[in-house]
């Protein structure tokens, strides 16, 4: 984990107040990319909280003001089911908000769920690294990720942190107790982003939360713990059940 200096924690009311928040910052960072003439990429998470910042999204006043022509929409992971399944990461945002806002389809990259997990997982990470390749600093500019209570991240589940050979953008993983299938980025690969943003809700989180921000034992169990957004930022949106462990320094 990184250490206090470099990492921002910003803890709200409620989680509705907390999605209100983000969607500012991506009004902002946004509409500073669309002054430059240049895309960014954001890396959208499942689940539960981020569920509700992509919901914020779509209400206004950001639905009109952040700037969605500049933004490129890719996955940190994705369970083996098709596009139209319950359990799709795909699913949950395109309802939140890809379609209620129309963001065109060359603005969506999606993972494949409903295709062969090794060959997509080859695909996949082909994209990312074409896209590392064509930006001005290897990485994507923003990663949304959210928090297992188990300290997962994206796909990558504890025990196991040797989650690929570092030259592997992408994955597939398995779930350790359903044993789903899943395509998941590596760490190596979402630690290659300009900001990352951990999204976390809920006292049952609350546990977890502080053990991977405060504990200097963390990285050895948790791969949360283990991101460190080498190229940028590093922060988490918490609200106050989640943060309610966490010490005064916070």
């Amino acid at each position: 984990m990184n250490s206090e200096e470099s990492t921002r924690i910003h803890i709200f009311r409620s989680p509705q107040l907390l999605a209100e928040a983000f969607a500012q910052s991506l009004k902002l960072e946004s509409m500073k990319a669309n002054l430059a003439k240049r895309d960014m990429s954001i890396v959208l998470a499942g689940g539960s909280t981020p569920k509700i910042v992509y919901q914020c999204w779509n209400q206004i006043p950001f639905r009109d003001f952040i700037c969605w022509n500049t933004l490129q929409f890719y996955w940190g992971d994705e369970r083996c089911v098709p596009p139209d399944h319950p359990e799709s990461n795909f699913k949950m945002a395109q309802e939140a908000f890809l379609e209620p806002l129309k963001i065109p389809s060359h603005q969506i990259h999606r993972i494949r769920g409903e295709d062969p997990p090794d060959k997509e997982a080859l695909r996949y990470g082909n994209i990312a690294e074409k896209l590392f390749m064509e930006g001005r600093d290897p990485g994507f500019d923003w990663t949304l990720l959210g928090i297992g209570t188990d300290g997962h991240t994206a796909s990558i589940f504890p025990p196991s942190l040797s989650d690929s050979n570092p030259k592997t953008p992408c994955i597939v993983a398995t779930h350790p107790e359903t044993g789903q299938k899943r395509i998941s980025l590596t760490l190596e690969t979402l630690n290659r982003s300009k900001r990352v943003s951990f999204l976390a809700t809920g006292k049952s989180k609350a546990e977890i939360v502080k053990q991977v921000i405060e504990s200097s034992k963390a990285e050895i169990y948790y791969p949360a713990a283990r991101i460190q957004s080498a190229n940028g930022i590093l922060e988490w949106y918490l609200d106050e059940d989640a943060a309610c462990l966490l010490g005064s320094a916070y």
